[in-house]
């Protein structure tokens, strides 16, 4: 018996007891929500909605661990609108958790019958020593409480095995191109609900009484300094304008790298993704923040070198490439054009903030004091503590710390910088530092084997845009601060696309001489 037949076989095994879940799981909340719906309650309905949408995620996942990534991913990126609906309620904020957990346990079911691939991942020795660290400063005695330590192991390596998770869902390049149309889709959601909330200001998609936890987050306005324009900066679907912010960023590296491979490979779906594109650029320039701007424009830049540099010469497709560099910046500009055309006070109010506080020139020039001196003042800050050699233990300067303090009545040390390299020493001591440099030069230099190693092929723009991306988190943005890596939608994506990325040859390899096929006129991301 071959694999699919043994796959088909295991599926119609597995789908009676699903079903009968599913049905009892229906039938328990029906009743349950008509209560609520008779004495008219309406956040104890929308409980019952998500523990149904929960529950029947968690139901799918167990039959198909590949449509269980898809539901992880939708729940991920969602859930913190439930969130601030329900007061900041921390049941819906851990559910990510579990439903990870949940794809975790089905993938390792269909390894365990030979259904999923695995493979060694080049750098599993430096990832597997900075593990070892970490699991040893849960134990710091230092750490006011094993609470932070969990909280800290929880951030830095929960989402780790999505790792193997991302390698083994590209089976064939028909997997590739589901994995990034589902993901634009969600992005366009996403992108445009910020749009619609910085030109319509922070009462649109944000509760009357937020939480007082995230009330601030959602109310942030920046003052030009010189004109005194304000900009809101937008939270779209999440509870912080950060969180936006730097999904957006990650948005703007997988549509290009997306539109590359598809200039280079297919005819349809490029309008989609040209549209994504316009979005998320237009998302970014209304967002008020100015890191992501740079890094944004930046990257932008730096592909196009990169993608000449990369382009199928033998092929003669090089003139590909340039289309590919002309086409991105009139999506860019399309969208950009459109929002001054039809909501000129919005752009330009951030113009001006992006001018008055960046431009060298200006009299409140930020650039040199945001992007090097305060950072570096904040690292080397974190050696004036007298345990900078030893750390405080994993998780006691990480995020949710405020959480801990209220539930479990412990508070965290009296240290803190704001430095993302001055975290991890003041967490985890100076070795800790080292470990994640030498794990980071050995994740980068692994991905750039790949890189390489698909140059002048049509897989190259993906590969680099998830190299890119990986050297981006774990170097410069973590340098500036903690939050970006420690935020679990960046985490996520971090481990789960260079999983795709080392997954690449040998999909590249399969393809050599298969001709591309037309793509559907839907998106097959379930059966």
């Amino acid at each position: 018996m071959n694999l699919a037949q043994r796959a088909m076989a295991g599926d119609q095994l597995r789908r009676p007891l699903p079903l009968l879940g599913f049905i009892g799981l229906f039938i328990a909340t029906a009743y349950k929500a008509a209560g609520y719906v008779v004495t008219g309650d309406m956040n104890g309905l929308a409980y019952v909605a998500l523990l149904f949408i929960g529950s029947a995620f968690v139901v799918a996942m167990l039959n198909s661990w590949r449509n269980g990534v898809y539901f992880f991913l939708a729940w991920l990126l969602f859930e913190d609108f439930a969130r601030k609906y329900l007061g900041n309620n921390m049941a819906i904020y851990f559910a990510k958790d579990v439903l990870v957990a949940v794809v975790y346990l089905s993938f390792f079911a269909a390894y365990r019958r030979k259904e999923a691939a695995v493979f060694r991942p080049p750098f599993l020795v430096p990832l597997l020593l900075f593990v070892w660290f970490g699991v040893l400063q849960m134990f710091n005695l230092a750490s006011p409480s094993l609470v932070f330590g969990i909280l800290g192991f929880k951030l830095f390596f929960y989402y780790v095995p999505l790792l193997f998770v991302g390698y083994a869902l590209l089976n064939s390049e028909e997997q590739l191109r589901r994995f990034f149309f589902v993901n634009i889709i969600l992005v366009m959601i996403i992108a445009s609900l910020g749009i619609a909330q910085s030109i319509l200001g922070h009462t649109f998609l944000n509760p009357a009484r937020p939480a007082e936890e995230i009330r601030e987050l959602s109310t942030n306005y920046r003052v030009s300094p010189i004109s005194g324009l304000r900009s809101y900066r937008p939270t779209s679907v999440f509870v912080s304008t950060g969180r936006f912010g730097d999904f957006m960023l990650v948005s703007l590296l997988m549509v290009v790298g997306f539109i590359g491979y598809l200039l280079l490979r297919h005819k349809k779906g490029r309008h989609l993704a040209f549209f994504a594109l316009a979005l998320v650029s237009s998302a970014i320039v209304l967002g008020a923040a100015r890191g992501v701007l740079l890094w944004g424009a930046g990257s932008v830049l730096v592909f196009a070198v990169a993608f000449v540099w990369g382009a199928p010469w033998r092929q003669r497709e090089v003139m590909r490439v340039f289309r590919i560099l002309q086409r991105a910046a009139l999506g860019i500009s399309m969208g950009i054009g459109l929002l001054f055309f039809a909501f000129p006070e919005a752009l330009l109010s951030r113009v001006a903030f992006y001018t008055e506080t960046l431009s060298p020139g200006s009299s409140n020039s930020q650039l040199q004091n945001r992007t090097w001196d305060y950072p570096l003042t904040n690292f080397l800050g974190a050696f004036g503590f007298e345990r900078w050699p030893y750390g405080y233990g994993i998780g006691t300067q990480s995020l949710g710390t405020q959480y801990v303090a209220r539930f479990f009545h412990v508070k965290p040390p009296a240290a803190g910088v704001e430095s993302g390299f001055g975290t991890i020493v003041l967490e985890m001591g100076a070795g800790g530092l080292i470990l994640w440099f030498v794990m980071s030069f050995a994740i980068l230099f692994a991905a750039w084997r790949v890189v390489k190693k698909l140059r002048g092929s049509f897989w190259f723009p993906v590969a680099f845009v998830i190299f890119w991306y990986a050297g981006l988190l774990l170097f410069p943005m973590t340098f500036t601060g903690m939050q970006p890596y420690q935020d679990f939608v960046l985490n996520a994506y971090l481990w789960l696309l260079l999983g795709i990325l080392f997954r690449l040859p040998s999909l590249a390899a399969s393809a050599q001489y298969t001709p591309a096929p037309q793509l559907p006129r839907f998106i097959p991301w379930m059966r």
